[in-house]
């Protein structure tokens, strides 16, 4: 039987009209349906990574977001210095009536303190003496002071002074026979003198029982009494004058019964609303220009605030459909450094620094129409701000490569600098304890743990180092030696390795920053998106060009709050 050839069989041409040609059909719309949004997408992500100029250049976008921040800029800084000038006379005020306190009321003050405390006495006769003394001079406060002072009452809405003193319960000592018997109970007795009392002839209150002194038993007396005074400074700077109340407290201290009573001296000011002002001329009206003018910048940080949350808002949205196109083209996630390029760090400081400029300007009109007297959270709310508003200008510098060199080094040096000072901080910490407890007894600068970290940062960075070797006393030759040995060693340590590994960390990084800005920096995931778009660019120009109009034309209206604006 004859062998038949093989046959294949024919294909079969579908009728037109039929399943095939539709299945087909709706293939090549689904793909250029993709490749339209794969495209939309491109654009929306260099978009949002354009610099504000090519931003207009692209679509003629006013970038609005600039303009605000050196407007603001202006502002903010011309409100702070208005501010400062105003809160430098407070401080002038408050330091110049405490030294005008220390010359009335203590007695044989010399101008200058002598340490921690104001002046001391060494002898019981001049210890009644400085008592008496400032006792006297408040009751004639009215007839000696040159400023505009008066008496303020008391806790107990009470005009006078109120002296206390401290003492041991019982006891007797006698150091010849170095014997002592004292009862460690602490006894506070209190009395007041008010004016009437002051006024009397004789004065009665200097022979009371109360100011019979047992300075074996004593441990301090303390003086305290209230004085007010207005600011009158401020109207030549045409602003509404501030009252001041005056907190004086005199301590004379004798808990370490050495022989010396150290005299320590304290005045706490605090603003206070003044109950009738009446002044004629131009203040009231310099006070609503500024008052306006606050406002003003409110307004500005407040749209300043507004803009960039809603970019923060977009830029996530973005990074969502970013995220969600990836995954569903190359079945993998995005690596966490591309997903954290959407988060502008900047706008976060944006928003910091308005949210405390809005809180501090508010503060300030307060300040200003004399219904809040908080000085201090004003100042730290506007300089902080200030402080992150200039900083915050870096961010349009670094579009600039020449200028985007501080930034990166920073970033890259960052985590490992961080390490590095963890590593340091445990050897620092020795270092401070040790110096502490050793040479606490010898030294000024190692009395306490504050100050002996202040000193030995200090040392870091090379100041203060002969006197800090000087003024080490020689009592005891071992803590003499040891006292070299700690500060040889911890010199040695600190500048020449530690100090110099640390920049050695910051200078890598900037050389790896260098090399990258001339090599190229490594690619990511979406680095290579957004390249793949220029290579296309590159190799049709014009159809590339038709495409994006078609893909801006088959954009909805509805999608436009979807193109996040940087």
């Amino acid at each position: 039987m004859a062998r038949q050839p093989y046959r294949f069989p024919q294909a079969r041409i579908p009728e037109r009209g039929s399943g095939v040609f539709r299945l087909t059909g709706r293939n090549a719309m689904a793909r250029h349906d993709s490749e339209m949004k794969e495209e939309c997408l491109r654009e929306d992500l260099k978009f949002y990574f354009m610099s504000p100029c090519e931003k207009y250049r692209a679509r003629c976008q006013i970038p609005w977001k600039l303009g605000l921040q050196i407007l603001k800029i202006v502002m903010v800084t011309t409100q702070l210095v208005r501010f400062g000038l105003s809160n430098q006379l407070v401080v002038a005020f408050k330091e110049d009536n405490t030294v005008a306190f220390k010359h009335l009321f203590l007695k044989g003050y010399s101008g200058t303190d002598e340490d921690d405390y104001s002046c001391s006495v060494y002898t019981q006769e001049d210890a009644y003496e400085s008592i008496f003394f400032a006792i006297n001079q408040y009751h004639q406060l009215k007839d000696i002071t040159l400023g505009t002072l008066g008496y303020g009452e008391n806790e107990d809405n009470r005009i006078g002074l109120k002296v206390c003193k401290q003492h041991y319960k019982k006891g007797t000592m006698f150091p010849s026979n170095e014997t002592l018997n004292i009862d460690n109970d602490i006894e506070l007795d209190c009395v007041h003198l008010d004016l009437q009392d002051l006024s009397k002839d004789p004065p009665d209150w200097k022979n009371s029982s109360f100011f019979r002194l047992e300075f074996y038993r004593l441990l301090q007396v303390e003086i305290s009494f209230r004085l007010k005074g207005i600011d009158l400074q401020t109207i030549h700077s045409r602003e509404l004058p501030d009252c001041y109340v005056f907190q004086n407290t005199i301590i004379f201290d004798n808990k370490a019964h050495s022989g010396k009573i150290k005299i320590y001296f304290d005045s706490d000011a605090k603003i206070e609303e003044c109950k009738d002002l009446n002044i004629f001329g131009s203040t009231q009206k310099n006070t609503q220009y500024v008052l306006v003018f606050d406002a003003f910048v409110i307004v500005i940080c407040l749209a300043s605030l507004i803009l960039c949350t809603r970019s923060i808002v977009l830029a996530l949205r973005l990074r969502k459909r970013f995220l969600n196109f990836f995954l569903e083209k190359y079945k993998r996630p995005v690596c966490d450094t591309d997903q954290w390029k959407f988060i502008n760090g900047w706008y976060v400081l944006v928003i910091i620094s308005d949210l405390m400029t809005i809180i501090g300007s508010i503060l300030k009109m307060e300040i200003k129409a004399k219904n809040l007297t908080n000085y201090d959270l004003c100042s730290i709310l506007l300089g902080t701000s200030t402080l992150l508003v200039w900083v915050g200008v870096i961010r349009y510098l670094g579009y600039f490569q020449a200028y985007n060199v501080l930034i990166l080094t920073m970033q890259a040096s960052l985590p490992k600098v961080l390490r590095f000072c963890a590593c340091a901080g445990m050897i620092y910490l020795g270092y401070t304890f040790c110096g502490w407890i050793v040479l606490g007894p010898y030294h000024d600068k190692f009395e306490n743990l504050n100050t002996v970290a202040e000193c030995l940062f200090s040392l870091v960075n090379g100041d203060d180092m002969f006197a800090t070797f000087a003024q080490i006393q020689q009592k005891s030759i071992l803590v003499w030696l040891f006292s070299r040995l700690y500060l040889y060693s911890f010199i040695s340590l600190f500048i020449y390795m530690i100090l110099s590994l640390f920049i050695a960390l910051i200078t890598d990084s900037y050389d790896t920053i260098k090399k990258f800005q001339q090599n190229g920096f490594p690619e990511t995931d979406l680095q290579e998106f957004l390249k793949e778009c220029s290579s296309k660019e590159e190799y049709q120009k014009e159809s590339s060009a038709f495409l994006s109009c078609i893909c801006c034309r088959r954009r909805k209206r509805s999608d436009d709050h979807l193109i996040p604006i940087n």
